[in-house]
């Protein structure tokens, strides 16, 4: 069932299949999706201000850099777009065994961890959104 408020969300994930698949739940929420395969593409659609972005999903893992990783593009979007909320995915297991437990994930953001169910996906998005 579609959100009331459809929203533009800025997707960054570098793996094709896992983008497919979450742009496919975010639109069956009814969201608008700006797909990016990578920092640049991100960043590109981030510094255009007439660019409407209510909610950057970002993967820790982007295959480039460790600058220019998932965490990186989360600390430069609040630069650039303060206030915006940010959700990391991570399938990174810490230390003690918790998702993502030694991640630096920035002030403001929020963390969920890989795999995920589309349930969670969307209550977390929605939560966001609220």
């Amino acid at each position: 069932m579609p959100d009331a408020a459809p929203r533009s969300i800025l997707l960054v994930e570098d793996d094709p299949i896992v983008r497919m698949l979450m742009v496919d739940v975010l639109e069956d929420a009814g969201h608008h999706v700006i797909e990016a395969d990578g920092w640049d593409t991100a960043i590109a659609v981030l510094a255009n201000p007439a660019q409407a972005v209510a909610l950057l999903i970002t993967d820790v893992g982007l295959g480039g850099t460790p600058d220019r990783d998932g965490l990186g593009l989360a600390r430069e979007a609040l630069r650039l777009r303060e206030g915006l909320p940010v959700l990391v995915a991570s399938g990174y297991v810490g230390p003690g065994g918790g998702t993502g437990e030694a991640l630096d994930i920035p002030p403001g953001a929020e963390q969920i961890g890989k795999p995920f169910s589309i349930d969670q996906l969307r209550d977390k998005v929605q939560g966001l959104l609220a």
